[in-house]
């Protein structure tokens, strides 16, 4: 926390060319993030890739404005300053924990951008005690109003009512197809699959560690398995799919914590204690399985319910059979 903090200037500290050329860069950036967004939404939602291209050429002007009245004042030579050399100035996510999170939340990120903006020069221009500091501040706080505005403005003209529902549909579809799908497959298989190798382990050896360990490199080794299978089954070009490195990393990963939900309370030693919490951790999952299918997949809960426990329940079944034979 110390390193990342060192040689930060604080933001009383600047003087107001500092703080022009901190926002010339800051609005330099905001543009690059939103032509970033727009390149990324392009190909399927070409409404909103406008909307963040319009964006974007309004935080150009803005800081061709600033720029301006930077010129007037102290000359053209901006000193170098950005975000990360001012302590406590807002910071702005990286794109990449963003571009893939959907449309939706990349629309949300662009008005908490706006508003993180406003809110900050409001608050440094409240703080302040310079007359003429607390006046440029309060024209950006301002500026930052306008911008929120505009992109009002601006997505009500580039997405109309029926526009934005098409794009809100085909978002989601994306979404479940991308993450919930593949994700729904890995926990069903990790969930159900492993019940016959864990608790036919447990009641053959009544050894918890060595139950633990069975459900360990059953819950790995589905995992690894599945996510590699749907990767390999389906690059998501026809099937509109999303990127099978994606899906097979979701499925892999839902696979093995399906699995690990009922083995992991075999670190308990006291056998009887980790198969009745191992049951109800069975229970938990297969109720998880229910509620995705019914919310996600338009699913009938009852049917949904029918199918799993039922299913669940004969994979159970037989691993304790076996394990007691």
């Amino acid at each position: 926390m110390f390193s990342s903090m060192a040689g930060r200037r604080r933001f009383g500290d600047l003087s107001e060319q500092e703080i022009l050329a901190l926002a010339v860069s800051s609005e330099e950036d905001d543009a690059r993030i939103y032509r970033w967004y727009a390149q990324k939404l392009r190909a399927e939602f070409p409404a909103s890739a406008a909307a963040f291209d319009e964006m974007a050429d309004e935080e150009d002007e803005h800081r061709r404005r600033l720029i301006d009245e930077h010129t007037r004042r102290f000359g053209p030579v901006l000193p170098l300053i950005r975000r990360e050399h001012v302590a406590g100035y807002y910071a702005r996510r990286p794109v990449w924990m963003i571009e893939h999170l959907g449309l939706e939340r990349i629309r949300a990120e662009a008005a908490r951008m706006e508003e993180d903006a406003h809110d900050f020069y409001l608050r440094a221009a409240k703080a302040s005690t310079d007359t003429e500091t607390r006046k440029l501040l309060g024209d950006l706080a301002a500026a930052e109003t306008g911008h929120r505005q505009r992109w009002d403005e601006i997505e009500a003209k580039n997405l109309p009512g029926d526009v934005r529902s098409a794009e809100d549909e085909a978002d989601h579809r994306r979404f479940v197809l991308t993450y919930v799908q593949p994700g729904l497959a890995g926990l069903m298989d990790g969930s159900v699959s492993t019940l016959a190798p864990i608790f036919a382990a447990a009641f053959a050896t009544q050894d918890t560690w060595q139950t633990f360990l069975v459900g360990l490199a059953a819950s790995v080794g589905a995992g690894i398995s599945m996510g590699f299978t749907e990767a390999a089954a389906d690059d998501g070009v026809i099937s509109g799919r999303g990127s099978p490195i994606t899906r097979g990393v979701v499925t892999g990963v839902m696979t093995t914590l399906g699995g690990l939900g009922h083995a992991l309370p075999y670190l308990i030693p006291h056998f009887w204690t980790a198969t009745i919490i191992a049951l109800f951790f069975v229970l938990m999952e297969l109720w998880a399985i229910t509620w995705i299918q019914n919310r996600y997949m338009q699913t009938p809960f009852w049917r949904a319910s029918l199918q799993i426990v039922a299913g669940g329940a004969l994979v159970l079944g037989a691993g304790i059979l076996i394990g007691q034979a």
